[in-house]
Formats: structure tokens, C-alpha cells, sequence
């Protein structure tokens, strides 16, 4: 059996990888072929396409990229007609995928949707619109799982696959040793996203709150994990520029959550890792202002943060746009490193939170449904 992943970011790269280790254990002689990262890179994924700088979010944003991603769409056509898929997966990265996915279905491949367009965001039309191209949708939420039978899609609720991922790996006293860290002084993640354009718009920002929240706590210990997909020389060139110290890292991130004590994160996935870590996280999201203003208008919920929307309330703190400024970002961190009575009742939402996403076990329940897909197509057209 041959199955083709899909994936465009970092996040996507890590299920990729999560999906694909699944895969090979429920069937160790499967081939898997696609779009990723270094992570699915290393779990057995043969890369057709190195997504290494390829994240591009936001309205604007897309279709200043479309030349570039119809070209890479059309090559990755090509392989699926080489390569003759029993299946094609694809993860989140909807705005490219969905148009992958049809392609797919033109060529009669099943196609399985997973960490899907976020339908119960957008609206009912997004969700007919996957419900027509795609033969299954996994659905990490049970809300989007409503959205899409609703919709008239096949769906199979698998639960968050971060349940089964976000894990310590050691305990709190060696993560401390690991990474050079004093327990004795609070520690703060520096999140500014995965994707080149995320780091350019939002880390002068966070950095300068850093130097900030210095000034008041100058115990305090600044760390910034890496994604994958963004060059370390990226991440060195605006820290010279400042004067705070951060200690940059790739490895253990989910150990070195366990000891923070708070995240200055860009909105997405990262979002949801902090909250199951029960890390207080402020949330930042700042994009084109022409592709916010689009989005208003579009999406229908009330709330940016993944741990917001799942709680269906506000329990960390979101600044959006305008507010985004290193004397906000600062002001909201320090009130909470500060005030124990807001640390101590944002631990009891977080974990509100990680309740609401279910059981763990999402990652090979989705590995069976996409075999279950596959076992039934009849090759391609």
C-alpha cells in the first residue's frame, strides 16, 4: 500500500511525522510519500517536496503566492500520477490542500482529510465545500465533527492528536539541568510561530517586551524553541539587535514547557501545546491588515486562541493587531507572573481546556480510518 501526505507548515510536519509513525506500525510494509518536513523526513516519509520555508498564512498574504503554489500544486499532481497513491492524506494548510485534494479526486484517489479546514470557524459553506471533495474527514474537535456530518461529509471523530503527542519526556529537576535553567526564577517562552513571515512581523515585538519584563523581573530567563521550517541565522539576526538575553533552543521543547512559567505565543497550534503543558500563555496574532479585515468578516466565532475556542471563553489573554505592542505584551505577562491568584485560577482553565479535547489515542485511530480508505480505492483513474 502506498499512501501520499500532504502537510505545509511545521505543525502539520510533526502530525505528518506522528500519522506516519502510526501508519507503519498498524502496516510496517506501507510506503509514504509527500509534502513535509524534517520530521517526516526522519520518521520514514520520502520527501517529494521539503516544506522548509514555505509557510505562507493570510488571505493577501496567498494570493501574493499564487504563481509559486499553483507550480508546486501542478508538481505534486505530477507525482500523484507517477507515483499512483492508494490514498492522499491532508493535514490543516487548507487553502493549498483543498486544492490538491481536488486534483486528487479528478484522478480518482480517496482522499482523507485530517486537522481539517476549520469549518466551524468559517461557516457552513467551507464545510460542504471539504464535504464534496474529500471521501473522510478525521475529526480532531467534537464540534467540527458536528460541522461536517451536518455538512453531509463522512467523518470519524479520532479525538486532538496533541493529547497524544504533548508529553514531558524527563522529569522537572533533569529539565532544569538539561537546559541550564535556575528553578529558583521564572522562565519564559518566546513563541514567535513557524513561518518566516510570523518571525519578521511578530519577534521585534516580543523581544522588546522581553527587554521590558527584564527591567521589572531581571531573574527572569528567556528561551525561544525554533521550528523546523526557520533558519537559526533568522531567529541570531534580530536578537542582536537587543539587548536581552534569550537562550535559544530545537530539542526537548514539551521538557522545557514543563518548566516555564509562561509563553508569549504567536496564535496557532503552539497555543494548544502551551495549555496541555498548563503553561499561561498571552496570545498574539498580528497579520495583513487587509486579510484581518477580510477575516472579520468571514470567520464567525468570537475568539482567536485554539485554547479560547475550545473553552468557548476567554481564559488566556489574546492581543490582536493593534495591540500587539511590546508595552501590551509585557504588561499582560507580567500580571500574570506576578499575581498568583490569576496564575493559580489560569491553571485551573487550562485544564478545562485539555478535559474538552477528549481522550488521547487520536493519532492511530486516524492511521486506521486512512487504511480503512485506502484498502478500498480502486487505483487511480
Amino acid at each position: 500500500m502506498k499512501i501520499m501526505i500532504s502537510v505545509g507548515e511545521a505543525s502539520g510536519d510533526l502530525h505528518g511525522a506522528r500519522l506516519a509513525a502510526a501508519l507503519k506500525q498498524l502496516q510496517p510494509d506501507i510506503t509514504l510519500l509527500g509534502m513535509g518536513g524534517q520530521a517526516m523526513r526522519a520518521a520514514g516519509v520520502e520527501l517529494v517536496y521539503d516544506i522548509a520555508d514555505l509557510g505562507v498564512m493570510g488571505i493577501v498574504e496567498v494570493i501574493k503566492n499564487l504563481r509559486r503554489l499553483f507550480v508546486l500544486r501542478d508538481e505534486l499532481v505530477c507525482v500523484m500520477k507517477r507515483e499512483q497513491p492508494d490514498a492522499l492524506v491532508v493535514i490543516d494548510y487548507p487553502g493549498f490542500n483543498m486544492r490538491l485534494a481536488k486534483k486528487a479526486r479528478e484522478l480518482g484517489i480517496p482522499i482523507i482529510s485530517y486537522i481539517s479546514p476549520s469549518a466551524w470557524a468559517w461557516g457552513k459553506g467551507r464545510a460542504k465545500e471539504t464535504a464534496e471533495i474529500v471521501d473522510r474527514v478525521a475529526a480532531i474537535f467534537p464540534f467540527e465533527a458536528k460541522v461536517y456530518e451536518e455538512a453531509g461529509a463522512k467523518v470519524t471523530f479520532v479525538g486532538h492528536p496533541l493529547l497524544d503527542i504533548v508529553k514531558s519526556s524527563m522529569s522537572k529537576a533533569a529539565a532544569y539541568e538539561l537546559f541550564g535553567t535556575d528553578p529558583n526564577h521564572p522562565v519564559v517562552l518566546l513563541m514567535p510561530g513557524s513561518r518566516v513571515q510570523e518571525i519578521d512581523k511578530l519577534l521585534p515585538d516580543i523581544l522588546q517586551a522581553a527587554e521590558l519584563i527584564a527591567k521589572q523581573l531581571p531573574s527572569c530567563q528567556f528561551y525561544l524553541p525554533i521550528a523546523s521550517t526557520i533558519a537559526r541565522d533568522r531567529i541570531q539576526g534580530q536578537l542582536a539587535k537587543r539587548s536581552v538575553s534569550v537562550t535559544l533552543t530545537q530539542e526537548n521543547t514539551y521538557d522545557l514547557m514543563n518548566i516555564s512559567n509562561l509563553a508569549i505565543a504567536a496564535s496557532g497550534t503552539a497555543t494548544l501545546e502551551t495549555s496541555l503543558m498548563k503553561v499561561p500563555t498571552v496570545i498574539i496574532y498580528r497579520v495583513n491588515a487587509l486579510t484581518y479585515w477580510i477575516g472579520k468578516r468571514l470567520v464567525k466565532i468570537p475568539h482567536i486562541g485554539l485554547p479560547n475556542i475550545v473553552a468557548g471563553r476567554q481564559v488566556v489573554p489574546e492581543l490582536l493587531q493593534a495591540d500587539v505592542t511590546p508595552q501590551r505584551i509585557a504588561a499582560e505577562s507580567l500580571d500574570i507572573l506576578l499575581n498568583p491568584n490569576r496564575l493559580q485560577q489560569l491553571q485551573l482553565d487550562l485544564a478545562e481546556v485539555q478535559s474538552k479535547l477528549g481522550e488521547s489515542g487520536a493519532v492511530a485511530k486516524a492511521a486506521a480510518v486512512i487504511l480503512e480508505v485506502a484498502s478500498q480505492s480502486g487505483g487511480i483513474q
